[in-house]
């Protein structure tokens, strides 16, 4: 009997292959994402390899480690002398200080296999003060061929000539990049010592055999080949990558559990499709354990199948991809071939799809045999749940509770310090995983009244709407079974825009302060020259604004005779004007209100109002040389004060504390936008500084640039790796959406046999799909923002807790949109069927 129940169920699966690619969609896609991680991780780490840009390849030696005292230029001398040897060639780096800008200057031989640069103008230095610059830095510093300038770095005492020479390309360009031979670099900067030394070995000589005569030339000094030199280098590299994939991996998990529950629902709806089927099973002597094993090797079948054919979509994109970005003149590189990965997926997928198939086949099992008698094939799916799910579900939630009042209970306080976040994220991540088997556990409870505040609307728009509706709570263990999952990769979506919007947040608030404007001119110790002030503040076409300002050391805070504070030496002070600034509006306060900064009025940074004991409101005396001003706290921030100072003041106090009125610095801003904005505002800049010595010049929108790329970047790469979840999500949609139209065509029938349009069963149809989405949406964002908010908290990072009102309104649209759209084609496929044919079909 039990062979014939599985030959019955095999032959009813090979006969209708389409349901069982059907049935496990979910686990196709995940086979695929799981092996196309494999495949990613694998095409990253080797074009990493391929194209690092360390050590060349032609070096066969190389002399030299961090761990002993580096080679010196006589080193270098005695390894060119020793026999066999090609090449070789000194690395060494040295700042070097060019008027109001700065050049990180590198050795490079500029040709032949050892070099790493390709001139692209002009031609390569040969002799002591001549130098190549990157295409930026020519650009940025204003160091055309031909040009002359003088700088200091290394050994030199005192300014010496710099002649550009040629301009070269590197592969990476930061903007202060300079090259030159190391016997240039060497000779110009006085430096007796390298950091290493590349060896390259003559045609037909035994690399050994030179290997024994440098060790003998430079004795003490560690050798190590070429081979062993950029191996160590590939692999650091690909170790960066791996940790990258390690999270990448932590969500993709999270895309298998996602894709095992929807997994789970659509089993069940197939299973009550052919309840009728099993019970004749049951009637002709077929038992429960049999059909239990029947349905779980049912279930078997559809993983190997759906693994298979993920593995193989996954192999065929992995192996074009790379070919395909070569045409457009990327260099990327083929993956391997992951033999036991793709068996390992496989394996998975059919271990998964068993592992979810067990439930519902336990319960389609325990059929009895009378429902042969029934004319339906089909059975109606439970509305409740059991005793034993009911108590759990309460016990997880419970739990859930638990976890997250001992999450805020360990939250840092305002100020702590030596704060280790790693007990409550353990914590918060504990919560959050009872709160979700809870979610999947009393998830039909749930899914009715959230149903019937969501659904509301709809059933105010007519029947269609009303329909709808009852069709998503008449099935409310298929609809929280799919909608979990999509309320899965809400809360996690969520959960990374609210983060990375308050990483935003802080991020402004911190360059509000360390970088608010695009340009800093600063005088090194002394003043500005007043000509500098008066050409910045006439190159209106380059520059958009000026803002000109006095830096103090030395302000102490008295109350009385007493000074307040532990620093002896007092604190950096300034009078830059706030209300000049386009970033002020990023800059928060913890107590007080920038408003209230006027003559008598200061703003103090939160480390200087905590070492004086002061809060907003306090009134203080600021002393330095014997005078001494009163003045109110109107505001204390909640971290650094602009451009680093400890104290903010009017510029009126200044003048009463005897600061000269010479200023020390000035900001400001590019009138253009973009690179040639940026470069135009540089030259303007440079301009007005003219020869005026000690007078320096940062480029602070670089800086800017950098944070912003950073924080766009990890949002982005978040928001990807949830998305893997809500992939699943809406697969699972499409899925339960078009096994239910099987389950329902002679309804669908009826209604088109009462006078329901095509157009109006596939809107029907289409609407149930979106609702979908609706309720798990729904329960997304209240589960997301709580524990989004909890997250920022534990991190303890400062960052302020916001809700982006926008971006959460086109998390649910999209959600919506996406699995009403999953339901189109199963839709479109049931308003096809003839009434007559629905109605005498046997469903």
């Amino acid at each position: 009997m039990r062979g014939t129940v599985l030959r019955t169920q095999a032959s009813a699966a090979a006969r209708r292959p389409g349901r069982l690619i059907l049935t496990g969609l979910a686990i196709l896609v995940a086979s695929f994402v799981v092996l196309g991680t494999v495949l990613v991780q694998q095409i990253t780490e080797r074009t990493v390899r391929d194209n690092l840009s360390g050590t060349p390849a032609a070096t066969d030696l190389v002399i030299g480690s961090p761990d002993v005292p580096p080679p010196t230029v006589t080193d270098v001398r005695q390894v060119r002398a020793v026999p066999g040897v090609a090449e070789a060639v000194a690395r060494v780096s040295t700042g070097v200080s060019v008027g109001e800008g700065y050049l990180n200057l590198q050795s490079d031989p500029g040709n032949g296999p050892l070099t790493t640069v390709r001139v692209v103008e002009g031609s390569y230095p040969d002799r002591p003060g001549e130098i190549a610059v990157t295409p930026r830095t020519a650009e940025r510093l204003g160091l055309r061929v031909g040009t002359t300038t003088s700088g200091t770095g290394g050994e030199l005492t005192a300014p010496a000539p710099l002649t550009v020479t040629g301009v070269v390309d590197t592969g990476a360009d930061a903007g202060y990049d300079a090259y030159a031979p190391d016997s240039v670099v060497t000779a110009w900067a006085r430096l007796t010592a390298v950091e290493r030394v590349d060896v390259r070995v003559a045609p037909g000589t035994p690399t050994e055999d030179v290997r024994q005569r440098v060790a003998a030339a430079v004795a003490g000094q560690p050798i190590r080949s070429g081979a062993e030199v950029r191996e160590a280098e590939a692999n650091a590299a690909a170790e960066q990558v791996g940790r990258l994939f390690i999270l990448v991996g932590m969500f993709v998990s999270i895309a298998v559990v996602a894709a095992a529950l929807v997994v789970t629902s659509t089993f069940r709806i197939v299973f009550a499709q052919r309840m009728r089927q099993l019970a004749l099973l049951r009637a002709v002597g077929a038992s429960r354990g049999t059909l239990v094993r029947a349905l779980t090797a049912e279930g078997a079948l559809t993983g190997l199948v759906a693994g298979v054919v993920g593995v193989v979509g996954a192999l065929a994109l992995g192996y074009a991809l790379p070919a395909i970005l070569r045409t457009t003149g990327r260099a990327v590189s083929s993956p391997g071939l992951p033999v036991a990965a793709a068996v390992t997926v496989v394996i998975g997928a059919v271990v998964i799809t068993v592992v979810a198939v067990l439930a519902p086949a336990l319960s389609a099992a325990r059929v009895s045999p009378l429902e042969a008698l029934r004319a339906s094939s089909t059975t109606a799916g439970r509305r409740g749940i059991g005793m034993l799910r009911l108590v759990s579900g309460l016990l997880l939630a419970v739990g859930a509770i638990l976890a997250g009042s001992a999450t805020v209970s360990q939250l840092p306080e305002p100020d702590q310090s030596n704060y280790d976040p790693t007990v409550p994220l353990f914590l918060l991540v504990g919560s959050g995983a009872l709160a979700f088997f809870a979610l999947v556990a009393l998830g039909p409870l749930l899914v009715r009244p959230v149903l019937a505040v969501v659904g509301w609307p709809l059933r105010q728009l007519g029947p269609l709407g009303r329909m709808s509706v009852g069709g998503i709570g008449g099935t409310p263990r298929r609809a929280a079974a799919v909608s979990v999952v999509v309320a899965l990769g809400v809360t996690l979506t969520s959960g990374v825009v609210i983060g990375g919007a308050s990483l935003q947040i802080l991020a402004d608030r911190e360059l509000a302060l360390s970088a608010p404007t695009d340009f800093e001119v600063r005088s090194n110790g002394g003043t500005l020259p007043a000509a500098v002030v008066t050409r910045a503040e006439a190159a209106r076409g380059a520059l958009a604004r000026v803002v000109p300002y006095r830096r103090v050391d030395g302000v102490t805070l008295m109350r009385g005779a007493d000074k307040l504070g532990d620093v002896e030496s007092g604190y950096p002070t300034n009078d830059l004007d706030l209300t000049a600034l386009p970033t002020t509006g990023d800059l928060d306060v913890a107590q007080g209100s920038l408003a209230g900064r006027g003559p008598g009025r200061i703003v103090l940074n939160n480390w200087v109002a905590r070492d004086a004991a002061l809060r907003a409101g306090d009134t203080v005396t600021l002393a330095m040389a014997g005078r001494r001003v009163d003045v109110r706290v109107a505001a204390v921030l909640p971290g650094d004060g602009p451009l680093h100072a400890g104290i903010l003041t009017d510029p009126s106090d200044l003048d009463r504390l005897g600061v000269p009125a010479a200023y020390t610095g000035l900001l400001a801003d590019a009138a253009g936008t973009g690179e040639d904005g940026r470069t135009a505002g540089v030259r303007a800049l440079r301009q007005a500084i003219g020869g005026s010595q000690d007078v320096g010049l940062a480029v602070l929108a670089d800086e800017r640039d950098r944070n912003e790329s950073l924080v766009r970047t990890l949002v982005l790469v978040a928001v990807g790796l949830v998305g893997l979840t809500v992939l699943i999500a809406v697969v699972g949609v499409g899925s339960t959406t078009a096994l239910s139209v099987v389950e329902r065509v002679r309804e669908s029938g009826l209604l088109r046999a009462i006078g329901l349009s095509r157009t109006g069963l596939r809107t029907m149809l289409t609407v149930e799909s979106g609702l979908y989405g609706v309720i798990g949406a729904t329960i997304g964002l209240v589960l997301g923002i709580p524990y989004a908010w909890l997250a920022v908290r534990a991190l303890g990072i400062e960052a302020p807790l916001t809700a982006p009102v926008l971006p959460l309104a086109g998390l649910f649209v999209a959600l919506v949109v996406l699995t009403a759209l999953a339901g189109v084609l199963p839709a479109r496929r049931a308003s096809r069927v003839s009434p007559v044919v629905a109605l005498g079909a046997d469903g």
